[in-house]
């Protein structure tokens, strides 16, 4: 489990500790809002930067405030500081650009940090290492009786398929529309949406045939599922980054050296893990995120 590598970051864990204790000392109760979407991933991930700005002195206010549209209005506006964001969704979604498979993640992460500072004054810090992508999944069973590995022989083979997915995926521009326009096909006979929580129990009850997730969700290796080869590269890489208000940052410098320290430790397999702790183990997200930042001497 995640706490389990305690030992491997010890030394820099001492080192970060010491950078925190350094940072904590000019912030003078400063209020930093942060928000972010409502799901299990983002809810650790806001609990983090909370907990690590309260730590040096903050009064960090999270609140997790609905889906991405919600969060960038809210962010653009000043109604928060900050928020958890995959630059994937940002350059898709709020930038309306078009992803290119030749551009790699530090391409992406540059043109969207460009683009944000140009359109809304708003920075990226340091993002995570871990790629949330969305995929297509299936059990075993399922997979294995339609001969599919990759999304572009399911595409030719959903007629007779229920299709189960989050509430955003149907009409996002990274979502359903678009990826019906790149493979082509896709004929589900039902196209459910359904709470992220009521995923994977439909696939494990055969409520659904095909269900969305992202590809540091706990239940794929947990439930033994089949991921999808995107074999057209049609979804970009989705790295986290905090999105923050320049004014915020500049007003408050030491908030970047703070939550990079939180970002730069997260990986596939370390976010895997803290997600299924939530998913799988039925902790709480605070609870999840709290032991994590301890357990690297964060906290």
């Amino acid at each position: 489990m995640y706490f389990q590598r305690r030992s491997f970051f010890t030394g820099a864990a001492l080192l970060l500790a010491t950078t925190l204790a350094a940072c904590s000392g000019g912030s003078d109760g400063t209020k930093i809002t942060i928000g972010s979407k409502e799901f299990t991933e983002q809810y650790i991930l806001g609990h983090m930067f909370e907990m690590v700005l309260d730590n040096a002195g903050y009064d960090a206010d999270y609140t997790a405030l609905g889906g991405s549209s919600e969060n960038h209005a809210a962010l653009v506006s000043g109604e928060i500081d900050m928020y958890p964001e995959y630059t994937g969704t940002a350059l898709l979604v709020h930038l309306n650009q078009t992803y290119d498979a030749s551009m790699s993640t530090e391409d992406v992460y540059q043109t969207v940090k460009d683009q944000y500072t140009e359109q809304f004054n708003v920075t990226l810090l340091e993002p995570t290492s871990f790629n949330n992508t969305y995929a297509l999944m299936m059990t075993q069973e399922g997979a294995s009786e339609l001969g599919v590995t990759k999304v572009s022989e399911l595409s030719s083979k959903a007629s007779g398929l229920v299709l189960g997915t989050d509430l955003e995926f149907a009409d996002r521009s990274d979502g359903l529309p678009a990826l019906k326009e790149s493979y082509g096909g896709f004929d589900f006979d039902e196209v459910k949406s359904l709470d992220p929580g009521l995923l994977y129990s439909g696939l494990e009850t055969g409520d659904i045939d095909v269900t969305t997730g992202y590809g540091t969700d706990g239940q794929i290796a947990a439930l033994d599922l089949v991921v999808l080869e995107d074999d057209n590269k049609f979804w970009p890489p989705y790295p986290i980054a905090p999105f923050i208000r320049q004014e915020t940052l500049d007003a408050n410098p030491e908030i970047a050296d703070l939550l990079n320290s939180v970002t730069t430790l997260l990986d596939d397999q370390t976010m895997s893990n803290l997600n299924w702790e939530v998913a799988g183990n039925s902790r709480e997200p605070d609870e999840v995120a709290r032991d994590f930042l301890e357990s690297q001497g964060l906290l």
